[in-house]
């Protein structure tokens, strides 16, 4: 039996995930890469470790197989910028993260000069340095890369490609693609007049293509060898959407990883801007585009991380489950982990992260408890705004990433939403997604309703009948949040 391979290049780390013809995972590898902080509020990546990671972790996956290998998918943390040599096929300088915070003054004088109507309309996104075009123009700008026939810029995924293929191919695909802010979604092509107005050079940027369909294949000089094909491409929330078979308008998933993101199909026709919310392409098959409203949450599982590496307050990740438990209630103490400002349905970049509520009788199961409300809590704020603008209402929302193996987490989401939660066996949706989107191009899988019935049920989540006590908590929770936003008065 035939396997399909994805690479999932997160924030943190690269796994490669081997996934069957029945849908069944078979095999993972994972590894690790470094976050650099140069400054206060920049986050950046060596995209040449990342490409370390990927071989890595692809040489451990395939001496576990012993199925051929017919097809390859990726899958990425989405915005962050790569700028590379086509001559050296090195990068340039350190890759700007999703997550930093450099370009907020570029973002402010855009406000201030009135282009974010433009900008919504075109792109389906607001204007906020968390998107990669004012990354790239501060690349440019900052002299970090020359402008030269040579030079290449793209996010994670283009830079895998260009790898993967040994050079051979600059492409991306459409849902990355819609992350840029360069991007047309109505006319679903680069915007000459975006890329003047961040002084980008088209020329630099990838070829668009579909998320499902052959991009090149693979040279010699990979861990896969030579001539499998790269047949999928899906940045890391629309690969969860499809992972998690919410192939139908109305279906919704949310991933909890470092941030976490909500998402949900709402068809083949382009919505209007949505306060608070973005648009984005949900995927391309080869005939047409659906799209997606989303929520981006930027931190949740960091969250987790900061408790271990910052404070000491877990050894483990793994730990923060049982160490919440441990307690009843916060005792009132909220945490707003507005590291890198707050994403959906906020959009404030000026916004840091803030506990408040500490008393003597504070320790750390409190804090540790304060840290997994907060994800549900965000969770509901994007939700609500989802609703709100008159969408089609969240009946079940499925759910994966690392903090989804919490039943304490997904509890308090159902009551805090008040609707179902689902979790699925496999949570490694955003692999998976890519591993099928490459599937259904090589034939593996002939549509998308043999794809959905691969979708198994692990667990399911009722909300309890505490609708008035988890209303009050989330009007505290709402408090908390504009003492973040207004840290500095």
């Amino acid at each position: 039996m035939a396997v399909v391979v994805s690479i999932d290049a997160g924030t943190t780390g690269v796994r490669a995930f081997a996934l069957n013809e029945n849908g069944e995972q078979v095999a993972l590898s994972y590894k690790e890469f470094r976050q650099y902080y140069p400054r206060p509020g920049w986050v950046e990546h060596d995209a040449a470790e990342i490409w370390a990671s990927v071989q890595s972790t692809l040489l451990e996956l395939m001496s576990v197989l012993d199925e051929p290998v017919a097809a390859v998918g990726i899958t990425n943390q989405r915005e962050t910028i790569v700028a590379w040599s086509r001559t050296s096929n090195e990068p340039l300088c350190n890759a700007i993260v999703w997550q930093d915070l450099r370009t907020s003054d570029q973002c402010d004088q855009l406000l201030d000069a009135g282009w974010l109507d433009q900008i919504r309309q075109t792109t389906g996104l607001v204007i906020n340095p968390y998107f990669s075009g004012t990354k790239i123009e501060w690349l440019i700008k900052n002299h970090s890369v020359e402008v030269s026939p040579d030079l290449a810029f793209g996010t994670i995924d283009s830079w895998l490609i260009w790898k993967l293929s040994g050079g051979s191919t600059h492409a991306t695909d459409v849902t990355n693609a819609s992350r840029t802010l360069l991007y047309d979604i109505n006319q679903a092509c680069w915007s000459q007049e975006l890329c003047e107005l961040f002084g980008v050079p088209a020329s630099s940027l990838p070829e668009i293509r579909p998320s499902s369909g052959r991009f090149a294949m693979t040279a010699d000089t990979t861990a896969l060898g030579a001539g499998v094909p790269i047949s999928g491409v899906a940045g890391d929330q629309q690969s969860a959407l499809f992972g998690q078979a919410c192939l139908e308008p109305g279906m919704t998933k949310n991933t909890y990883g470092t941030g976490s993101f909500v998402l949900m199909n709402v068809g083949t026709t382009c919505p209007d801007p949505v306060e608070g919310l973005l648009t984005t392409v949900a995927w391309d098959l080869g005939a047409g585009p659906v799209f997606a409203l989303e929520g981006s949450v930027f931190v949740t599982g960091a969250a987790i991380q900061w408790l271990r590496d910052g404070l000491g307050v877990i050894g483990d990740a793994s730990e923060i489950s049982d160490l919440a438990r441990s307690v009843d209630n916060t005792g009132g103490v909220f945490f707003v982990p507005a590291f890198a400002g707050l994403g959906s349905p906020w959009w404030d970049p000026r916004a840091r992260g803030t506990i408040i509520g500490i008393t003597g009788g504070t320790g750390r199961a409190e804090l540790a408890l304060a840290v997994v409300e907060a994800m549900a809590f965000q969770t509901r704020d994007v939700v609500e705004a989802m609703t709100q603008a008159g969408g089609m209402p969240v009946s079940e929302m499925r759910v994966d990433g690392g903090a989804a193996v919490m039943d304490l987490l997904l509890q308090i989401q159902a009551d805090q939403l008040g609707v179902r939660v689902a979790r699925p066996i496999i949570t490694e949706t955003t692999a998976q997604g890519a591993a099928m989107l490459a599937g259904l191009a090589e034939g593996i899988w002939a549509d998308t309703q043999e794809i959905s019935a691969t979708w198994q049920l692990d667990q399911a989540f009722e909300p309890r009948d505490n609708r008035s006590e988890s209303d009050a908590v989330h009007q505290d929770w709402l408090r908390a949040v504009t003492r973040s936003r207004n840290w500095a008065i």
